[in-house]
């Protein structure tokens, strides 16, 4: 493998700024160590929020899901619980309406004076939708999703009432909706079906990926990028993407962390989502994911397929291998690309956070203020080679057949 060109001058795509999400845990349970609960362990849940707003993030994602807990609720505490974490709802517009989740969401920008996010799931399983009586086709889902942008910024800013019938949602005189605290809230959407980066490119403020290999998510990057600046629009959608880091002190120590992890993951995916293994995923984020893994385990710096393979790509599950310094690298190789936002969770959930927060997200930002203050790259990427420098592909392989 080639080494790329990591000399001082910075590329024209790359973000100037970087901030940092996580994912917010309710429990202990992970995927190393499954715990059989739905319930929120509440001492649990707020020591790990206290180390995400502790350890720097700018951002968590409260995900949701037909069989967990309410994400607006745990977005609410997550608000009180922080001062300056944006808490970023997940949310599925089968289960809300436009117009009353406006009121939720511009409620809960109020009550953390303006840090509210909502990242809009237009569902990519069938399945996973009729459990809560949603049929509609993913092609369709995804229209829904649009006119529901729609209307939710429409709430946010008309003076006065205002009707709406469309193919969707159909209401009379409402408003003027409960505002947000100081100004409209920022939708995020992800996806990577025609329909997602349509919708995404068009009208959303973020667009979220998944971890790729860097130049086919940078392709990704510009297309929905093209479809923004087709649509009009002078503010570009910002990206985000996610990874699952598994680091140690060094590379070699990182390795078999990860070779250990993924035979425990592989083992409890098996146990506990059997159904699911072996199955061809129904959304495309999914499909790309294991369609890189068959491809071959490890890409650039640091990517690792493996964990997408052993658990049939069920949500984000790409990793990045490596020591702090080599995972720092990876990110900052993302950034490069484009990306603005970075997500970073993982396998063993608060301790993890609390690694990233010490010895990954300094050196970040310690690169993007040397590029802030001189214009140039830093010499990190080039110190930390990973996967483009041999020993590191020893340790990728050592005791594999």
């Amino acid at each position: 493998m080639s080494i790329p060109d990591f000399g001082e001058s910075l590329p024209e795509t790359a973000s100037p700024e970087a901030e940092f999400i996580s994912l917010t845990h309710l429990n202990p349970s992970t995927e190393l160590n499954p715990v059989p609960s739905r319930g929120i362990d509440l001492d649990f849940f707020k020591r790990y929020v206290a180390t995400l707003e502790e350890s720097g993030y700018d951002y968590t994602l409260l995900p949701y899901g037909s069989n967990s807990a309410d994400s607006f609720v745990t977005a609410a505490a997550v608000g009180q619980l922080t001062q300056r974490i944006r808490p970023i709802v997940a949310l599925r517009p089968n289960t809300t309406p436009p117009t009353v989740g406006a009121q939720k969401l511009a409620t809960l920008d109020q009550l953390t004076q303006g840090r509210a996010v909502v990242h809009l799931i237009s569902g990519g399983s069938d399945a996973e939708q009729a459990r809560q009586g949603d049929y509609l086709p993913k092609s369709q889902r995804y229209a829904r999703t649009s006119e529901y942008i729609d209307v939710l910024r429409r709430s946010w800013t008309e003076p006065a009432p205002f009707s709406h019938d469309g193919e969707f949602y159909r209401f009379d005189e409402f408003g003027p909706g409960f505002a947000p605290f100081d100004g409209p809230i920022p939708i995020s959407i992800g996806g990577q079906s025609d329909e997602a980066f349509a919708v995404g490119g068009a009208k959303a403020d973020i667009f979220s990926f998944w971890g790729e290999p860097l130049d086919d998510l940078r392709a990704e990057i510009d297309r929905v990028h093209g479809i923004a600046r087709d649509a009009g629009r002078s503010a570009l959608p910002r990206i985000w993407v996610t990874f699952r880091p598994i680091t140690a002190r060094t590379d070699e120590l990182a390795w078999a962390k990860a070779h250990d992890y993924v035979t425990r993951i592989e083992q409890n995916f098996a146990r506990v989502r059997p159904l699911l293994a072996g199955t061809n995923p129904q959304n495309v984020g999914s499909q790309r994911a294991l369609a890189f893994a068959r491809q071959k385990e490890l890409y650039d710096r640091a990517l690792w397929t493996r964990t997408a393979a052993v658990t049939n790509a069920a949500g984000a599950s790409t990793a990045l291998v490596g020591s702090p310094e080599t995972i720092a690298a990876a990110i900052l190789d993302y950034i490069d690309r484009g990306a603005s936002l970075v997500s970073i969770r993982g396998y063993d959930t608060l301790a993890d956070a609390a690694d990233y927060g010490r010895n990954v997200l300094p050196l970040v930002r310690q690169e993007l203020a040397h590029r802030r203050a001189t214009g140039q790259r830093g010499r990190l990427q080039a110190e930390h080679l990973g996967n483009y420098g041999a020993e590191y592909r020893q340790f990728a392989t050592a005791g594999q057949p």
